[in-house]
C-alpha cells in the first residue's frame, strides 16, 4: 500500500498521510494520560534517532543509541513528575545520565573528533527531546490532564503547514529565504499564518481551554517560529545535500520533517502560556 501511495502525487500522499496520521495522534492524546505519554515517547525516539542519522550522513559520530535513550528518559521523567507519580527531585537523574556520555566517548576508539561528536549528541537531546518534553508541561498545566491544549497546538501547527503549502503552490512568487529553501515564499508564509489564525479562532469557539487572545497569540508564535524551525531543518538538510530527513511518512518525508516546526515552537508557546498565566 505504501509503495502504491508513493507513486501518487505529493499532494495526494500528504492528504492520505494526514487522514491516517492526524486521527491516530489525536486519539493517542485524548485516550488517556498513559497513551499520551507513549505517543510522545514514540515520536521523540523516532525523531531523535532520525536526527542522529542525519548527523552521521554529514560525517558526525553522535552517540545515536545512548543519546536517544537519554531523550526517552527525559520524556518519561517529565511525564511522571508532572503526573505526581514521582518527586521533582528525580530530575537530578539527568545530571549523571548526561555526564555519562563523556565516559562512553572516552572508550570509543574510532572517534577523531570527540568534542564535536559530544556536541552532536547533546544537540539531539536539546533540539528534539527537550521540546517534546515540554508537551508534558503543557498537557498537565494547572495540575490536571488537559489534552485539548496539546491537540490545539497540533491543529494550529497542521493548519499553518497546510495553508503555507497550498498558498505557496497557488500564489508563491516572492522567495522567503532562497539561500536555505528555494521553494518557500512570502505568499506561503502569510497563507499559513492566516489559516493558523483562523484555526485558532475556531478552536477557541469550540473548546473551553484558553482565551481567544491566548489562542491567537499561540497561532502567531507557531506561524513565525514554526516557519523558522522548518528553515533550520532545511539548513541542516542542505548542508548534506538531501531532500528529506527520512521516508517513513509519504508526502512528508521523515518524522523530523513532520515535526520540525513544533521543535522550535514549543519553548516559546510554553513560556508564553506560563507568563500569561502569571500576569492574569
Amino acid at each position: 500500500m505504501i509503495k502504491k501511495l508513493r507513486d501518487r502525487s505529493n499532494l495526494t500522499q500528504r492528504i492520505v498521510a494526514a487522514l491516517i496520521g492526524a486521527p491516530l495522534i489525536i486519539f493517542g492524546i485524548m485516550y488517556s494520560p498513559t497513551s499520551f505519554w507513549l505517543l510522545i515517547l514514540a515520536i521523540t525516539v523516532l525523531t531523535q534517532y532520525e536526527f542522529y542519522k542525519l548527523l552521521g550522513m554529514s560525517g558526525g559520530l553522535p552517540l545515536k543509541i545512548y543519546g536517544t535513550f537519554c531523550g526517552a528518559v527525559i520524556i518519561s521523567l517529565t511525564y511522571f513528575i508532572e503526573t505526581y507519580t514521582i518527586d521533582f527531585e528525580n530530575y537530578y537523574i539527568m545530571v549523571p545520565m548526561l555526564t555519562f556520555t563523556f565516559f562512553i566517548k572516552l572508550y570509543k576508539k574510532k572517534d577523531p573528533k570527540p568534542f564535536v561528536n559530544l556536541g552532536y549528541t547533546f544537540l539531539g537531546i536539546i533540539y528534539v527531546a527537550l521540546p517534546f518534553a515540554l508537551l508534558n508541561e503543557l498537557a498537565f498545566w494547572k495540575g490536571s490532564f488537559q489534552p485539548l491544549l496539546v491537540i490545539g497546538v497540533f491543529v494550529i501547527l497542521w493548519s499553518n503547514d497546510s495553508g503555507a503549502y497550498l498558498a505557496g503552490r497557488l500564489f508563491g512568487k516572492r522567495k522567503l529565504f532562497e539561500r536555505i529553501s528555494p521553494k518557500k515564499t512570502w505568499e506561503g508564509f502569510f497563507g499559513g499564518a492566516i489559516i493558523a489564525l483562523l484555526a485558532s479562532f475556531l478552536y477557541w469557539k469550540f473548546t473551553e481551554t484558553l482565551s481567544m487572545a491566548q489562542w491567537l497569540c499561540i497561532a502567531a508564535i507557531i506561524a513565525t517560529t514554526g516557519t523558522l524551525g522548518d528553515l533550520v531543518e532545511s539548513l541542516f538538510k542542505r548542508s548534506i545535500a538531501i531532500k528529506d530527513s527520512g521516508s517513513l511518512i509519504p508526502g512528508h518525508g521523515g518524522f523530523l520533517d513532520r515535526f520540525d516546526g513544533l521543535l522550535l515552537s514549543m519553548p516559546f508557546i510554553l513560556t508564553f502560556i506560563k507568563f500569561y498565566a502569571r500576569l492574569n
